[in-house]
């Protein structure tokens, strides 16, 4: 029987994505047929546009490899039964000591240490922002979703703050809000050369670059982390039942706060693809709501690394298609972030039905 069950939830949990993404998908096209065009017209223009060449697969690589690193960091909470929604701040604050410390710490020390120094600070940002709502959930019970939630707002006016004031640009004409360039011996390499090395023609000018092999890295460690290491099981039976966790001498305060602490610094790492691998600096609110898609991606992969990588591939894909929309059609690309609301929904629907099913299966198997 228990066989069975679990054969039936693994069925579920790659069935229930699949599922998802074909109910928004077809939602969406309604939506393009009462906007006047023809949805499946529309679809096959930008899906071509998005995975037709490989260009457009550089640019789904390069959105997936931030959605991967963020959708790990959030499943890293979940797996804990912590809800972190304050990967955003994480992001913006890890990217921002990162860039900080390329421009101003690193050039102390040898070349060869540039890009340790900056993963260092990038990991230390996004884990010391997560630090303060770990903390005050494992020591007072503090709800970390109260709590992540204010420290987006925080991150926010910081960073705002930081790199517009001290830590802004100097000696150009019109100064953004942002910081100085990273020396290069502190940013990551483009892909481009490589994949044009094997034949495959992406052009120099695509932002693909090094951070994917960090991301691939990334789900290689969690897996181990989560699956293969005690404290991954401590983790995992915290998430499962806290009380018979600390009945069974786990202790649950330090296993909450070195939990927080993973997802943020792994949230903080999700900020190098764009900070040392595209724009080589920190801009001003760079992540625009990336932390918040990664609570979507860890969701349609059912937090598990493996299925982190399927949906950030997708959500990469929808990003790409958003600018089909632009480009080729008179539709507007808020139709992309309705695509994304329903498969969050349809998840979301579709975990409460699969919870349901798995008790009443139980509870026949108690009874027979």
């Amino acid at each position: 029987m228990k066989n069975k069950e679990n054969l039936v939830e693994i069925l579920l949990n790659i069935l229930s994505p699949i599922v998802s993404t074909l109910l928004a998908l077809i939602f969406g096209g309604i939506i393009i047929l009462l906007l006047g065009h023809n949805p499946i017209e529309t679809y096959k223009e930008v899906i071509s546009f998005a995975l037709g060449n490989a260009n457009g697969w550089g640019y789904v690589l390069f959105n997936a490899t931030s959605f991967i690193l963020v959708g790990l960091a959030v499943a890293i909470g979940f797996k804990g039964g912590l809800f972190n929604i304050g990967a955003e701040g994480q992001i913006l604050v890890g990217g921002l000591a990162s860039a900080i410390s390329g421009v101003y710490i690193a050039p102390f020390f040898p070349a060869f240490l540039h890009l340790p120094i900056v993963f260092i600070f990038a990991l230390l940002g996004g884990a010391f922002w997560a630090f303060i709502p770990g903390i005050l959930k494992a020591r007072l019970g503090a709800h970390e979703v109260i709590n992540t939630i204010m420290m987006n707002w925080i991150g926010y006016a910081l960073t705002n703050y930081l790199v517009i004031n001290p830590f802004r640009e100097k000696g150009v004409l019109y100064p953004l809000p942002q910081t100085a360039k990273l020396p290069e011996s502190a940013t990551l390499p483009k892909l481009a050369p490589f994949f044009q090395s094997i034949g495959i023609n992406i052009p120099n000018s695509n932002p693909l670059n090094a951070s994917l092999i960090v991301a691939i890295l990334a789900v290689v460690f969690t897996y181990y982390l989560l699956w293969k290491s005690k404290l991954g099981y401590e983790i995992r039976a915290l998430g499962s039942n806290p009380h018979a966790s600390e009945n069974a001498g786990i202790n649950v305060k330090r296993i909450i706060l070195v939990t927080m602490l993973i997802s943020g610094a792994m949230a903080g790492l999700a900020s190098i693809n764009d900070v040392l691998g595209y724009r080589y600096r920190f801009l001003d609110n760079f992540s625009h709501g990336l932390g918040f898609t990664g609570i979507a991606v860890a969701l349609l992969g059912r937090n598990h690394p493996v299925g982190i990588i399927f949906s950030g591939l997708l959500f990469g894909a929808l990003d790409r298609m958003a600018i089909g929309m632009d480009i080729f059609t008179h539709i507007p690309r808020e139709i992309i972030s309705i695509l994304q609301a329903v498969i969050i929904l349809t998840i979301a629907i579709g975990n409460e039905i699969l919870l349901r099913f798995l008790r009443r299966q139980r509870r026949k198997a108690m009874y027979a």
